[in-house]
């Protein structure tokens, strides 16, 4: 077994800093990862000591995630380059393709590169779900068509790549062409596996070689299987990495959301997410942690946490210190006023 196999669970905290009980949570062989939210910061500098003493807790490391696609998905904001939603790019790309390419490369880059200045290993980026349909997904997709989506994706992920960055495809296998919200109630797509692998399972198709983590939906496609996508093996085994060729590592949505709930307990829905092949779990909501940690006991499943480690290409010194860097930090925020105003 890898050095750097650890605990299959990423785990919310609460505050800003770590506190004895915490501290003992994180101890514990099941937690493999910690997931930061916006209540997990206040400044660059607090979030810098924050993620030097999550790292220095446990050999091997755990490792520290966030959502950064920017938009309203953005969790680290003063003191960051405000990054538009990545629909801004979409926008171009029918009548200027290559500038489309060239800010989704640019976005990814710098979104990863701040990151992962900061400490943190990854973010859990990019979205690869249709844009059109979808009240939760909305401006977080690139595109309408999966052509669109798998072109800019691939730039975008080349862009975190050469920032030192994993990259993570969601949601599994799409989440955009259907209305309701996940978050808040349970989700269904009637669409046949037909129309299904034509349109919203194409960048994933397209993308299945160049991400380390694919994150899947809490949406049932009962022309596949009843439960939702995260808790099937026909999907997660046998399309993901049977038909689409995936080799890296399935990564739950959080498992406190509604769209969950037809696999149970909290306790049942990560039993069912292991069983069905996901790698690692995201439970999110820090009050839900210990009810996890007891599912899963002393001798949970090992995860391999070395492709998703994180490694900076550049300092957050460095990086003022490129003139390219500054110009698309300027890009991406001039991008980001115009959407907002």
């Amino acid at each position: 077994m890898s050095e750097l196999r650890s605990g299959p669970l990423i785990v919310g905290i609460d505050g800003l800093e770590l506190d004895a009980e915490t501290r003992e949570r994180l101890a514990h062989p099941a937690v493999g990862g910690v997931i930061l939210f916006a209540r997990n910061y206040d400044s660059p500098e607090q979030l810098i000591g924050l993620t030097a003493a999550i790292r220095a807790l446990r050999d091997p490391r755990l490792l520290i995630c966030v959502d950064q696609e920017g938009g309203r998905v953005q969790r680290f904001r003063a003191g960051f380059t405000p990054l538009p939603p990545l629909a801004v790019i979409g926008r171009w790309y029918g009548s200027h393709a290559d500038r489309a390419r060239d800010l989704a490369y640019r976005h990814g880059r710098i979104m990863a590169a701040e990151v992962l200045g900061h400490g943190v290993d990854l973010s859990l980026a990019p979205v690869l779900d249709l844009g059109g349909n979808s009240e939760v997904i909305g401006d977080r997709a690139l595109a309408a068509e999966p052509e669109a989506v798998a072109d800019l994706a691939r730039y975008y992920v080349a862009g975190m790549r050469d920032a030192g960055m994993a990259a993570c495809g969601k949601h599994f296998p799409g989440h955009g062409s259907v209305r309701p919200d996940s978050h808040l109630t349970e989700v269904v797509d009637e669409r046949s596996l037909e129309t299904l692998q034509a349109r919203d399972l194409a960048p994933f198709r397209a993308l299945a070689g160049d991400l380390a983590l694919v994150m899947p939906a809490h949406v049932c496609y009962p022309a596949v299987e009843a439960c939702p996508a995260g808790f099937s093996k026909r999907w997660l085994a046998d399309i993901l990495r049977g038909e689409l060729g995936f080799a890296g590592q399935v990564v739950s949505d959080d498992l406190d959301m509604a769209g969950a709930a037809s696999a149970g307990s909290a306790a049942d829905r990560l039993h069912a997410a292991l069983a069905a092949g996901c790698d690692l779990a995201l439970v999110c909501e820090p009050a839900s942690v210990p009810t996890a940690l007891d599912a899963l006991g002393d001798a949970p499943p090992g995860a391999d946490l070395a492709p998703l480690y994180g490694r900076a290409r550049l300092t957050l010194e460095e990086q003022e210190r490129v003139p390219e860097f500054r110009a698309w930090k300027t890009t991406l925020k001039t991008l980001s006023e115009e959407t907002r105003g």
